[in-house]
């Protein structure tokens, strides 16, 4: 059973409601190393790409990413806008106008994903960013089905985001903070495990 736009729509919904339940926890971690604002700005996000999903739907998933996209981009103030908006956007170029997605898609979506947010925000692994969470995501990504995919990707996503405590910032504001950016769990990463695990648990269902 491939995921179908209508899918992925439940998905993102799912989403939505996650980033909205831990938007304090978001706001609280940046608090710490950055600015402050990446929960509340992720959740305006998401809920202005919900009303964009009442307005019309899309029909392949794809185009679904798109609109996710180009909201985030448009809506989403701060690193997360555009960070996101490029992963979203790049995954939804690599899926063409497939009508249903199998493992293999999920897998490159995924990298694509990454691909432009290593592209956007000249991050590697290591500089305590979202890069933290979503390579070793992308590096696990693998399985028969997309909720096998899913699963282990959101595994690796978590082990990586906490992998994030005890480095020292490159990239980002938290890198002006030099050493005191340390022990502290990266905002982007945590976020970046969040949303794969609610798409694991969608797909799970």
């Amino acid at each position: 059973m491939g995921c179908t736009a209508a899918d992925l729509v439940t998905a993102i919904r799912a989403v939505a409601d996650t980033v909205a339940e831990h938007r304090v926890e978001l706001i609280q971690l940046d608090r710490a190393i950055g600015d402050g604002d990446h929960g509340e700005n992720l959740d305006r996000g998401f809920k202005a790409v919900v009303a964009a999903f009442e307005q019309s739907t899309p029909d392949t998933p794809a185009a679904v990413l798109k609109t996710v996209a180009a909201t985030l981009i448009s809506k989403v103030g701060g690193a997360a806008g555009p960070l996101y908006g490029t992963a979203f956007l790049r995954a939804s170029t690599a899926l063409k106008d497939r009508a249903e997605l199998g493992p293999a898609d999920v897998t490159e979506a995924l990298t694509a994903a990454l691909g432009g947010i290593v592209a956007r925000g000249k991050a590697e692994l290591g500089d305590k960013t979202m890069v933290d969470a979503l390579e070793p995501a992308v590096k696990a990504a693998t399985g028969d089905t997309v909720a096998d995919v899913l699963k282990a990707a959101a595994d690796a996503a978590e082990a990586g985001a906490e992998a994030t405590i005890p480095l020292v910032a490159r990239k980002g504001r938290a890198s002006y903070l030099g050493e005191r950016s340390a022990g502290h769990l990266d905002p982007g990463a945590r976020s970046t495990s969040l949303l794969l695990r609610t798409f694991a648990e969608v797909a799970a269902r």
